[in-house]
Formats: structure tokens, sequence, C-alpha cells
């Protein structure tokens, strides 16, 4: 049974954080060059959290060499 709440989050738009599954198949795409709309259509995932999840992961990759 979902709390109130969870149903709040689901009707405004926000879900959960990504799966670190999901998110490396959001960056694997995003290596062989798909853009950020076809990447939203094959995952079903918002344009919005994939732009998030590109964005942290070339953050965390300049800071780390």
């Amino acid at each position: 049974m979902q709390t109130a709440s969870t149903n709040i989050c689901e009707r405004k738009g926000h879900s959960q954080e990504l799966s670190e599954f999901k998110r490396g198949t959001v960056i694997g795409c995003h290596l062989c060059n798909k853009s950020i709309r076809e990447i939203s259509l094959l995952l079903n995932i918002p344009r919005s959290t994939i732009s998030g999840v590109i964005t942290k992961w070339k953050q965390l990759e300049t800071t780390e060499t």
C-alpha cells in the first residue's frame, strides 16, 4: 500500500532516484552518441532526469582527472 506522500510525489512528476544500473544505462547511451531525447524515449525517463545524470557524471569525471 502506498502512502499519501508517495502518491503526491508521483502526481507532481517527482520520482525516486534512479538505480545505479539505470544511471549506467543513461551514460552508456550518452557515450554511444544518443541524444537526450532518444535516451528519454528508450528508457522512459524524463529528459530533465537524463540531463541531470549526464551533468553529474561529467562533473565527477572532471574531478577525478
